[in-house]
């Protein structure tokens, strides 16, 4: 399989302190109890990818290069929740951003990143939320490599990030159109067309012509979702 920079996906082992890590890291510094991952994984996990050291995965873990990178706007849990898969985006495209997010404060580095000329930012949402002429369908071919915002956290939380970020209403928004349902099992949604973060990042490296990066990223979410069901149900790790 070749990602579209020509280059193979590479595998590594060992912890990868990535943006989404580092987040999480630093989130962690903040708190001021344990966190509590209620009907989750018990027990030590790995740092590389949360899960049991028996059912570690970090020996298949994918990494491809993309011309795509992406923007992580995260609920103020999300990093530290061992089932988000904002975190698997971060695992599988190099070029991956991870940003806390605050209604009332927002980081210069976020602010530079979205000014940066080598990048198109994208805000991926639904259009019916968004004024009409800012909506877009397709990622236009141009010099300028496409940068995509995912607001990472529950449905509610999206849409009040969407709502509340005044530094985005400048940016075109990306509505997405698939007929797929999500496959998604870590945490319950009641409508077939809500997709979690790691399903949303393939969409759009898809639509980008990213289609080695996006089937990676479709592999490296059903492989993780499959150990952590194992390490939750105290099954043998999945071959």
């Amino acid at each position: 399989m070749i990602g579209a920079s020509g280059r193979t996906p590479r595998t590594y082992t060992g912890p990868m302190f990535h943006a989404v890590a580092r987040l999480r890291a630093e989130r962690l510094a903040r708190s001021t109890k344990p966190f509590l991952c209620r009907g989750g994984v018990k027990g030590p996990r790995c740092d590389g990818c949360r899960l049991p050291p028996a059912h570690c995965i970090c020996a298949q873990r994918p990494v491809v290069e993309t011309r795509a990178g992406f923007c992580l706007l995260m609920g103020d849990i999300e990093p530290i929740k061992p089932s988000n898969t904002g975190w698997l985006v971060a695992d599988v495209v190099p070029d991956t951003h991870a940003f806390g997010w605050s209604r009332t404060a927002v980081d210069p580095a976020m602010l530079a990143l979205l000014a940066d000329p080598i990048w198109q930012p994208f805000v991926v949402f639904p259009g019916e939320y968004a004024p009409a002429e800012r909506v877009v369908t397709v990622v236009p071919d141009t010099t300028r490599r496409p940068l995509f915002i995912l607001l990472d956290g529950t449905w509610s939380e999206a849409r009040k990030m969407f709502r509340k970020s005044p530094y985005l209403d400048h940016l075109p928004v990306l509505s997405l159109c698939s007929d797929q349902a999500s496959r998604y099992r870590l945490r319950r949604s009641h409508r077939d067309d809500h997709f979690c973060t790691s399903e949303v990042a393939s969409l759009c490296l898809a639509l980008a012509g990213e289609l080695s990066a996006a089937q990676a990223l479709d592999a490296h979410l059903e492989v993780f979702t499959r150990q952590y069901l194992c390490a939750k149900n105290g099954w043998a790790p999945a071959p």
